[in-house]
């Protein structure tokens, strides 16, 4: 099956836009700003919609999916343990730092090939 171009842009933005949102949430862990002036609600709804689609898209290698699955959990969940006891421990701030800095990567990553895929359209 031949994939086109904007196919790999699309599942690319995808994967851009889950990253952004995952760095959104964990930006709330340390930024009372960030919390007030996005609501959790439509953030939460985001995050949702946008892993529900590539899921969905993943579904073709679900060693992939699975990896993808893990780590949103991994991130939601250290998220959700940040926001629920407030300040975070030394162990629990390192450990978002480390998430954000991988999400940052894979962001930019991704954004790069986004442009190129565009390109070649």
């Amino acid at each position: 099956m031949a994939t086109s171009t904007k196919e790999l842009i699309d599942v690319t933005a995808a994967l851009v836009r889950l990253y952004v949102f995952l760095a959104q949430y964990l930006d709330r862990c340390f930024d009372d700003a960030a919390r007030k002036s996005y609501p959790d609600s439509e953030l939460q709804g985001h995050l949702t919609e946008t892993r529900r689609q590539l899921m969905e898209i993943l579904a073709v290698n679900p060693v992939v999916q699975n990896t993808l699955a893990q780590d949103c959990d991994r991130i939601l969940a250290l998220g959700a343990s940040c926001l629920k006891g407030g300040a975070a421990d030394t162990k629990t701030r390192d450990a978002i730092q480390a998430e954000r800095a991988i999400l940052k990567n894979k962001t930019v990553a991704l954004s790069d090939l986004v442009a190129v895929f565009r390109a070649m359209d």
